[in-house]
C-alpha cells in the first residue's frame, strides 16, 4: 500500500516537473521572440533614422535661398549675353570678309579673257585681212562663253518660242511674219540667262501678233 502511494506521488511530481519545464520553455521562447522583435524594431528604427538624416542632408544641399538663385540666374544671363555678342561680332566680320572676296574666283578666271581682248585690240591695227580679226574676236567670244557655262550661266532660248512671262519681257509687238509666229517671240533684243536653272535676267523680246 505504501509503495503504490509512493509511486503515485512520484508520478505526480514528474508530471508537475514536466509541466513546469514546458511553461519555462514556452516563457523562454516567448522572451526570445520578443528580444528578436525588439532587435528588428531597433534596427528598423536606426535605418529609418539614417535615411531621414540623409534626406535632410540632401534637402540642405538642394535648397537655395532666393538671393543665391538670383545671383546664379544673373551670372548665366551675363555669360549668355557675352557669348551672343561674340557670335554676332564674329559672323558680322565673316560676312564682311565674304562680301569683299565673293567675286575673287570669278575675277581670277575672267582676267585671261581680258588679256585676250587686249591682244586682239593690239593686233587690229596690224591686221591686213578682216577675216583674221573676225576669227580672233570669235575665239575670245567662245572662250568667254565657255567660262560662263562652267559657272552655271546658260542662255535662255527665246526666238520663235511661245511668250512666257516667267522667262521673257515684252518690249513691243509687231505683225507676225506668218500665222505660226502669232503669240510667239519674233525677235530677241537682249538675251536672258539662267544661273543654275534660276532666271537671273529676262529675255527682252518682240512679240508677233
Amino acid at each position: 500500500m505504501t509503495k503504490k502511494k509512493t509511486g503515485t506521488v512520484e508520478v505526480k511530481k514528474n508530471t508537475k516537473t514536466t509541466q513546469q519545464n514546458k511553461k519555462q520553455n514556452t516563457k523562454t521562447a516567448r522572451q526570445t521572440d520578443e528580444t528578436k522583435a525588439d532587435k528588428k524594431s531597433t534596427n528598423s528604427s536606426n535605418k529609418k533614422t539614417k535615411v531621414d538624416e540623409k534626406e535632410k542632408k540632401v534637402e540642405k544641399k538642394v535648397v537655395k535661398t532666393d538671393k543665391e538663385i538670383i545671383v546664379e540666374l544673373n551670372d548665366k544671363y551675363l555669360r549668355l549675353a557675352a557669348e551672343f555678342d561674340n557670335y554676332r561680332k564674329r559672323t558680322l566680320k565673316e560676312r564682311m570678309d565674304l562680301m569683299k572676296s565673293a567675286g575673287e574666283d570669278i575675277l581670277i578666271n575672267i582676267i585671261p579673257v581680258m588679256d585676250d581682248f587686249e591682244r586682239g585690240l593690239g593686233s587690229i591695227d596690224r591686221a591686213k585681212e578682216i577675216s583674221a580679226v573676225k576669227e580672233g574676236v570669235q575665239l575670245i567670244y567662245n572662250k568667254f562663253k565657255d567660262f560662263l557655262k562652267q559657272r552655271g550661266v546658260k542662255e535662255i532660248v527665246a526666238k520663235e518660242k511661245d511668250f512666257d512671262t516667267d522667262l521673257h519681257e515684252a518690249i513691243t509687238k509687231i505683225p507676225a511674219p506668218n500665222k505660226k509666229l502669232k503669240g510667239k517671240v519674233v525677235d530677241v533684243v537682249e538675251k536672258g540667262y539662267y544661273l543654275n536653272e534660276k532666271v537671273i535676267r529676262f529675255s527682252k523680246v518682240v512679240i508677233g501678233e
